[in-house]
């Protein structure tokens, strides 16, 4: 069987999804042809993001933790190996399947739920959310509810961290949609102010925290 290339076919879901006007629907098709060996997730690194794995170097990890979009699952499990009490939603049902038989016995709680309509439990409820190119996995247009969504999960005297890819302008065609300084500053909302925002290389790593 041949595969298509991993971005390619991202990119040709997508524009099935959003034809339909269903801006993340194409995340169950993407997951359920990669468990048919009919796909390749593009974004699985098979390890937790090194910004991510930086970032923690040194830090007390101890508390509630809620990974937005777990996809392949290692974020989630290292933030849970550092101590985290970890919380991780993903849209897909096929995603979900696919990591718990990739980690059987994980102490993370995997569940699905959707950034763009999440649990009202979610709200204000952990100490450490963290986003890794969730956001920008939607065209622009969907952004702000679902930076709004992001902001709105961290607790008092929590952090929120994001890590995505930068855009100088706004971007027109993907999947991704990359996000510009003006949409990582628009994570400071809802009480939140930031802490760090760092461009390093094409990437942003930003901190936020609510007092």
């Amino acid at each position: 069987m041949t595969i298509e290339d991993p971005d390619e076919a991202a990119r040709r879901l997508a524009a099935v999804s959003l034809a339909a006007d269903d801006p993340t629907g194409w995340f169950e098709r993407l997951y359920a042809a990669a468990a048919d060996g009919a796909a390749v997730v593009p974004w699985d690194r098979g390890a937790p993001h090194p910004l991510l794995v930086d970032w923690a170097a040194g830090r007390d990890l101890a508390g509630s933790a809620l990974v937005v979009g777990f996809g392949p699952g290692f974020d989630a499990e290292f933030l849970a190996a550092r101590g985290a009490a970890t919380t991780a939603f993903d849209v897909s049902p096929s995603a979900l399947t696919a990591v718990r038989g990739r980690f059987p016995g994980s102490p993370v709680d995997y569940r699905t739920a959707d950034l763009l309509a999440p649990p009202p439990e979610f709200r204000r409820a952990f100490g450490l959310v963290v986003e890794v190119m969730t956001v920008q996995s939607m065209p622009p247009p969907f952004h702000p509810p679902a930076t709004a969504s992001v902001a709105g999960f961290v607790a008092p005297g929590g952090t929120l961290l994001v890590i995505t890819m930068v855009a100088d302008t706004p971007p027109e065609d993907g999947p991704p949609w990359p996000l510009t300084r003006a949409e990582i500053d628009a994570f400071g909302q809802d009480g939140l102010t930031p802490v760090a925002v760092e461009r390093l290389e094409h990437r942003w790593r930003a901190e936020f925290r609510r007092d």
